[in-house]
């Protein structure tokens, strides 16, 4: 996942921005971390570079 993709991605549940934390990159490409939510504070796990962004059950 490159990092532009926070500027148009939101939260499924709420449609508020997401925050990341990384905790693998490799140049610009963001390969392992986890989005969340600033309002509802739902998680979202970014791994191989793919977001989940599912919404929890």
């Amino acid at each position: 996942m490159k990092k532009d993709l926070l500027d148009i991605i939101c939260c499924p549940v709420c449609k508020e921005d997401l925050t990341l934390k990384t905790s693998k990159v490799d140049g610009e490409e963001i390969l392992e971390g986890v989005l969340e939510c600033v309002k509802c504070h739902n998680k979202y796990p970014i791994e191989e570079g793919i977001p989940n962004l599912l919404p929890p059950e």
